[in-house]
């Protein structure tokens, strides 16, 4: 028997997939090992060193997630192209199972008599099976069963088809294992991430990736061979959509080089922001067309554009940075020649403000967090573990604050980064701040966040609101409108009235990055530029590893036109101690 080929991170990763969600079909105990299968997919999928080397050096376990048994299934499957678990469950469920059980009404045994009967092996043999009226022949299916599943069948379309919408940061992270395998094909020349992830929107419909290659046939092939592909939705001979295991859409359009400049700009923009462009360029006698994924321009002197740049400086704008071709006021200013020409950059954040320990409820001590800043060669970080009243996350009395503190300047004297003395103090239910005023004045920095009763009326949210931000402590509203994304709404308030007392207080909003928040919204930051409010770019981190939080919060502030002059964490130490210092 030929033995099988060696598969590399990407094919590992999709196998672990696979052996994830069949446990997960098994139910019981094994829900637990899923679990630990899917975190092993995203590992492996994510390590950007050469797999098979580490496993020559017995170093899979040295990373975080992958204990020994994973460990031995990911080496069987580089060295063999098969694994034991996989095997085994393979032999246990009949294939395709992982793709109909997503269909109501299908159980288990039913998927079996199917495979069975009629080789039914996915959902779009089932439908074509359903409309030939061949499943009524199968025992345990009749006419209205047939014609249940084709409804449900055709209601799996219209959700695929609804846009699913993923967080920021997953959606970060799955692009870069396309882009990562996309650029192991010889045929492809360019690849870049457009859409919505390009702009940085808080969550992502469909994964757009724009391919440069001679031959689009071919590097659409080779697409198709990424492993973590469970559907194909539509397919052509220059695009191809597809959906991921993960349940995440993509759809990728390959161009021939001198069409990337134009390919990139219209895969990027809102299709408003998009369509304006296209009317400037007809009143400057210029086209910009889009048809059937096929991009061309024919401008006066009849050459392609080598960039983007070059596209805005053809319809005579000033370029629009990414983030901000939403056609909300950006092409305006962009032919006024009025667009910030200093947006607030990762590289401008001189200190890492909002986080957490395990003095509440972060993962690590004073000590990693301050060494983590130190390796990311931060200037200051500010330690914000949650006040008393939040109780439920290991809320800091005033008793521990004196240990705190003690701790803080004994880990000072071990680590580069300046250490300031902070609290996440919940705005409590009539406004006040969870510390006494004698405590208060006596932090470096006070973030101000509402973590309970979110369902208050819009009125007495406001009240509430209103009377933090008049507090004599200088603060800073964090995560201001407590959403969750795709989890819990804002809360209601009068967000105007809001922005109206802070920027008569000493006050300043926090633009958080963690990726489950984002909050404030780019709408909202505007209005308060507005008013010239101060920003501090937040990572609410919980963990070292949530310091990379920074660049979420970066883009949204980006989004919402904040310029390097008005974020204040990106002030050296000293500058940013006296803007936010309590007692002023």
């Amino acid at each position: 028997m030929p033995r099988k080929k060696k598969l590399d991170k990407f094919a590992i990763a999709a196998a672990l997939q696979e052996i994830a969600a069949l446990l997960e079909l098994r139910g019981g105990v094994d829900r637990f090992k899923s679990r630990a299968y899917r975190t092993g997919a995203r590992v492996i999928a994510g390590y950007s060193g050469d797999v098979g080397d580490l496993i020559a050096q017995n170093g899979l376990t040295s990373l975080r997630g992958i204990g020994e048994a994973l460990a031995s299934q990911i080496t069987q499957l580089h060295r063999t192209g098969s694994s034991s678990v996989l095997d085994s469950l393979h032999k246990e469920f009949p294939p395709g199972v992982i793709e109909l059980m997503s269909i109501p009404g299908l159980t288990l045994s039913r998927i079996r008599r199917l495979y069975e009967e009629l080789g039914i092996t996915s959902t779009k043999e089932l439908q074509a099976a359903a409309e030939a009226g061949k499943l009524r022949s199968v025992q345990g299916f009749g006419v209205k069963t047939e014609q249940n599943l084709l409804e449900a069948l055709r209601g799996e379309e219209k959700r695929v088809k609804s846009n699913r919408r993923i967080h920021l940061h997953n959606a970060e992270r799955i692009a870069s294992h396309i882009v990562d395998y996309l650029g192991t094909s010889r045929a492809i020349t360019q690849v870049d991430i457009a859409g919505s992830l390009r702009r940085w929107k808080e969550t992502v419909g469909v994964l757009r990736v724009v391919v440069v290659a001679r031959n689009p046939k071919k590097a659409v092939d080779h697409f198709l061979q990424f492993p973590l592909i469970v559907r194909t939705e539509s397919q052509d001979e220059h695009s191809v959509t597809v959906e991921l295991l993960e349940g995440v859409r993509v759809m990728v359009v390959v161009v021939q080089p001198e069409q990337s400049a134009v390919a990139l700009l219209v895969a990027t923009g809102s299709a408003t922001h998009v369509s304006r462009l296209t009317q400037i360029a007809v009143k400057r006698r210029l086209k910009l067309e889009t048809t059937a994924f096929q991009f061309s321009t024919n401008a006066a002197k009849g050459a392609s554009p080598v960039s983007e740049n070059e596209i805005y400086t053809r319809l005579q704008m000033q370029f629009v940075p990414p983030e901000l071709r939403e056609n909300d006021g950006e092409i305006e200013a962009a032919m006024r020649r009025t667009l910030p020409k200093d947006l607030i950059e990762v590289q401008h954040i001189q200190g890492m403000v909002h986080c957490h320990t395990t003095y509440s409820d972060g993962v690590n001590s004073i000590e990693e967090m301050a060494r983590a800043a130190d390796t990311l060669r931060m200037k200051y970080l500010t330690i914000t573990d949650h006040s008393p009243t939040a109780f439920y996350a290991g809320g800091v009395t005033v008793d521990q604050l004196e240990r705190q503190w003690e701790e803080i300047a004994e880990v000072q004297e071990k680590v580069g980064v300046r250490l300031l003395k902070g609290t996440e103090s919940d705005i409590t239910a009539d406004g006040s701040l969870d510390y006494p005023d004698r405590i208060l004045v006596q932090f470096d920095v006070i973030v101000a966040s509402i973590h309970s009763r979110y369902k208050m009326d819009s009125e007495k949210m406001t009240r509430r609101l209103i009377t933090a931000m008049r507090q004599p402590v200088f603060k800073i509203w964090g995560h201001a409108l407590g959403r969750l994304l795709e989890r819990r709404p804002p809360f209601e308030c009068d967000v105007e009235k809001v922005l109206d007392t802070i920027a008569e207080s000493k006050a300043a909003i926090e633009i958080n990055g963690d990726p489950y928040r984002l909050d404030l919204e780019p709408r909202w930051i505007r209005e308060a530029r507005k008013r010239q409010i101060k920003f501090v770019i937040s990572v609410d981190a919980h963990s070292t590893g949530a310091l990379n939080n920074l660049k979420y919060g970066v883009a949204m502030a980006r989004r919402g036109w904040v310029r390097k002059g008005e974020v204040l964490n990106a002030l050296g130490v000293r500058g940013f101690r006296q803007a936010v210092r309590p007692a002023q």
